[in-house]
């Protein structure tokens, strides 16, 4: 088999990966059904991945790349904390629409009991993070939050918040309403940290920083002796 005809195998077979997870969910999903999706013989996913769960593996690194690629140019665009928002609004609705929230769902979910596509789903999760750190700490460089909030931290929060907000939707969606009204009052607040009046700047950092003492761990009050 030539290398070409061999990467093009593998891509229909991510891709008939892929389709199950969205229209059959993980349970459906064998060695038969993505041989029928992608349109080959289902002796070729041994022959190329190895397994099943090693095949389920691979499409979701590759789903997450695909992903990822998609939004790049559009994140690297972002200016504000507020626009950061409005974009991850954005994806929720396109990749609701494209079905690709389905697949999250199911890679999830297959990831809590399967040995393989619990790391792979990890690294796709993985990817988004490293092009979202790179974002939100140039975002927060000329804050009130520089030095104070950790981009890496901040991105696994951002990364982890969408994720569930997207799962959540699918049970829930007037509850999903709320929660995504509840991120555009947050989008006004963050408004304030681009604010370049030294005074308001001055009284935004001041707020933070009572804040994250406050946040802080107080230590446990001794207890005394009793009384006999």
């Amino acid at each position: 088999m030539t290398e070409s005809r061999t990467a093009a195998t593998k891509e229909r077979l991510l891709a008939g990966t892929l389709t199950c997870l969205t229209e059959q969910g993980i349970a459906k999903t064998s060695a038969r059904t993505i041989a029928a999706a992608a349109g080959v013989n289902q002796a070729l996913i041994f022959y190329h991945f190895g397994t099943v769960d090693a095949l389920l593996a691979a499409a979701c690194q590759h789903a997450a790349e695909l992903r990822v690629a998609r939004y790049r140019d559009r994140l690297a665009e972002v200016g504000s904390l507020g626009e950061l928002l409005d974009l991850g609004r954005a994806i929720h609705a396109e990749e609701q629409a494209d079905g690709n929230v389905r697949v999250l769902a199911q890679l999830l979910a297959g990831a809590q009991t399967n040995p393989q596509l619990g790391p792979a789903t990890a690294a796709g999760l993985r990817l988004w993070i490293e092009e979202l750190e790179p974002v939100t700490a140039r975002l927060i460089a000329d804050t009130p939050l520089a030095g104070l909030v950790d981009p890496a931290g901040l991105s696994r929060a951002v990364a982890a918040s969408f994720i569930g907000l997207e799962l959540y939707d699918g049970v829930d969606p007037d509850g999903s309403a709320t929660a995504f009204a509840a991120l555009d009052q947050l989008a006004a607040l963050a408004a304030l940290l681009d604010d370049r009046n030294p005074v308001v700047r001055r009284a935004v950092t001041a707020a933070v920083r009572r804040g994250l003492r406050k946040g802080e761990k107080a230590p446990e009050p001794r207890r005394g002796r009793r009384s006999s």
